[in-house]
């Protein structure tokens, strides 16, 4: 399934629309994975761990993302927007576009 931020897809014509589709995804953070992280942030580094959660997050986002698309139809997601959030120590990302048919 193709899955772009653009408004179309090159090479491919939009034979129809299905709606806008979105995927979350929620993850809470480990306390160790903080404290270390904590350290991390002090001394100057990359947070590997969370660096680690957010990619967990973002997958399972855009694969929530491409499931919903398919129920609703399509065979590909336009339009899609990232989003991040952080609620109560959890880390939020959701994806949202546009469900299409292409040619």
């Amino acid at each position: 399934m193709i899955v772009t931020t653009t408004p179309s897809v090159e090479g491919h014509s939009i034979l129809s629309y299905h709606g806008v589709v979105v995927g979350e995804a929620i993850l809470g953070a480990n306390v160790f994975r903080d404290i270390f992280a904590g350290i991390t942030d002090i001394i100057g580094g990359r947070s590997g761990a969370y660096e680690a959660s957010l990619g967990e997050a973002r997958e399972t986002a855009l694969a929530e993302l491409q499931q919903r698309a398919r129920a609703a139809g399509g065979n590909a997601v336009v339009g899609v927007d990232l989003d991040y959030e952080v609620i109560n120590n959890m880390l939020m990302v959701s994806a949202s576009g546009t469900a299409v048919t292409l040619s």
